[in-house]
């Protein structure tokens, strides 16, 4: 077998940002680190998107990740709050892209699918799967958790997404 491959999962959010790191070595998922980036109620949008950067920046150089994988946006009903997660999105994406690190985007349902078998799952059928797939993990928030799951789904549809990349560039 290869090398490892190192996967950073993102659960992109305005007041935390969750991170996780797993190996894929096989078909073995290695649990490597989790944790998120908190960013200050009080500080202003762009503080907060400067804050959310440099916590992910520090992720990145410490842990050396060759894949990212991002968690699609859902709207909601509150237009304001959507746009202000779609711009903690957008650094999500911008971080790794800008360390040449390929990024992945995933559904909230393909994610809760993929981890728990039904897309419609919670944060606690969430959080126990996490436990059965990766046992040294104990992501103390949810949004550590939720980026953890990002990353075993990136791990198990990564192929796939490889090759529609692959035919978006050629097309």
């Amino acid at each position: 077998m290869g090398l490892p491959i190192r996967i950073l999962g993102i659960d992109p959010g305005l007041r935390r940002t969750g991170w996780g790191l797993i190996d894929v070595d096989g078909n073995r998922l290695i649990f490597v680190a989790c944790g998120s980036v908190a960013t200050a109620d009080k500080a202003g949008l762009a503080d907060r998107l400067v804050q959310i950067h440099d916590g992910l920046v520090q992720v990145i150089e410490r842990f050396a990740p060759a894949e990212a994988a991002v968690e699609n946006t859902f709207v909601n009903t509150n237009a304001s709050a959507t746009l202000k997660l779609g711009q903690a999105r957008g650094v999500a994406l911008l971080i790794p892209a800008r360390a040449g690190i390929a990024v992945s985007e995933y559904a909230p349902n393909l994610v809760k699918k993929t981890i728990v078998g039904a897309g419609r799952a919670d944060k606690k059928q969430i959080r126990v799967m996490i436990g059965v797939l990766l046992p040294k993990a104990d992501p103390a928030s949810e949004d550590a958790a939720d980026a953890l799951a990002i990353a075993i789904c990136h791990a198990h549809h990564r192929q796939s997404a490889a090759l529609r990349a692959r035919v978006q560039e050629a097309g």
